[in-house]
This record gives structure tokens, sequence and C-alpha cells, in this order.
């Protein structure tokens, strides 16, 4: 059983959480739920919304050994694919659009934001905030493209049994991981990508260009290939994914 400490409200659950593991030992895996989260934080300073007690709001947190802050990215493959896995027993067409966060076709079904603690060149704690579209039926903000499940089915899902469902879908990668299997992971990941196959519209601060996914470094870092055999290198929000060639 993993330890779920369940809160009615949050502004952000990444925060609370990291408030509790300064006051208390806590085991990995240890995760807060909040009912509502007043002020979810997504990659980059944006916001996820929520509607009270229809979606998941959660973060976890694990504390790895021996993880060089060079690659840290296998925190998010870990996370991604968990949350892919669960999402693939209840709908078809899921897949993770680089960095972190999930899709339903062209549609953001999850957000996942990774704040990392660091002691020399290694990482001593991570806390993995997701916000999971579950229930909620309509959406208000401007964000430009969300969908919930019960959107996609028309079902109503059980909270508990999804969370519980990705909590030990990443248990088992992160055992995966810690046994050096690191490479069916990046496979795995690679595999569930968003864009993983064809040319595609991108755009960075020159403008649009048709490319391909190549790569993902160990450290994040997405590497594309032009038409013309260029390669080229991308951190977070240094490129805009736009349409299909």
């Amino acid at each position: 059983m993993f330890n779920v400490i369940k809160i009615d409200s949050a502004a952000s659950t990444n925060s609370e959480l990291k408030k509790l593991c300064s006051k208390q030992d806590l085991p990995s895996f240890s995760t807060l739920l909040a009912g509502t989260q007043t002020s979810g934080r997504g990659q980059a300073g944006s916001s996820w919304e929520s509607e009270p007690y229809k979606n998941l709001t959660f973060s976890t947190v694990i504390f790895p050994e021996n993880l060089a802050v060079k690659q840290s990215f296998i925190i998010s493959r870990i996370f991604a694919l968990a949350v892919k896995e669960t999402l693939d027993k209840h709908i078809a067409c899921v897949s993770i659009k680089w960095p972190n966060d999930i899709y339903y076709q062209d549609k953001k079904i999850c957000g996942i934001l990774i704040e990392n603690e660091i002691m020399g060149a290694d990482i001593s704690s991570s806390i993995i905030g997701i916000g999971l579209n579950i229930n909620q039926e309509k959406f208000i903000s401007d964000a430009p493209n969300p969908v919930s499940m019960k959107q996609i089915t028309g079902k109503t899902y059980n909270l508990d049994e999804l969370l519980n469902s990705i909590l030990r879908a990443a248990e088992e990668k992160y055992e995966q991981f810690l046994s050096g299997n690191i490479e069916k992971i990046r496979i795995e990941y690679r595999n569930a990508l968003y864009r993983k196959s064809g040319y595609y519209t991108y755009e960075d601060s020159n403008g649009i260009f048709f490319a391909r996914i190549k790569e993902i470094e160990d450290d994040g870092a997405l590497i594309l290939e032009t038409q013309d055999k260029e390669e080229r290198c991308y951190r977070f929000k240094e490129l805009r994914f736009t349409g299909h060639f």
C-alpha cells in the first residue's frame, strides 16, 4: 500500500508536499492528494484548471540514490509512462507530448510538473505533480485543448482506483530503473511519443520549419532532424509544436 495523504484543498500539491517533507521523513512514493487545487501550476508558470473532486490533482515524492542531474529526465519518462499505461486500459490514442504532457489524439488530458532538489551533482529528492482530467465535463479556462476521460468515453471513473494504478505503474518502472534497466524505459518512452514518426511543422525563435523527432537525450533535450538532415537541439519552451506535413 502507498502512503497517500488526502486533503480537501491545496494551493499547490507540490508546495504542500514539499512542506511535509521538510517536517518529517517520508518514504518514496508518499503521495499528497487534494480534492481541489486552487492554484495548480504547470510547466514554466502555466496554470492548471481542475473542477473540485472531479479529477486527480496529486504530488508524489521519490528520493533517488546516485541519480545525476544530467540524467534526471528518467523521472519524467517513468511517470509519463505510468500515466499513459493507466489511460491505455480505458481509452485509445494516448501519447506523450514531449517532455511529459499526456495527450488524447491532439488534446491534453494530463500535465506533469517535476521539481527536483539537488545536492552536489545528484538529485536528492524529486516531487512529481500530476493533474489528470477524469470526470470533468466542461472546461472554462483559456487553455487551448483540454479533454477529460469522461468527455471521451461518457463514463464516470473511480479516482482512487486510477491513482493506485498510476502509482503501481510508476513504482514498477522505478524498480526497473534501480535495477539498471534504463534502456527499456527509454524505448517505451520513445515509442509512446506524440508525433513519434513522420515530419511535422515546428516553430522556434527563427520561425517555422519541418522536422521529425530523432531522439530524446537523457537530460531531456529534444533532438529534431530537418528534411535536410540538419539536427537541432531544444530545451523545454524553446519550441512550439504546430501542424502536420
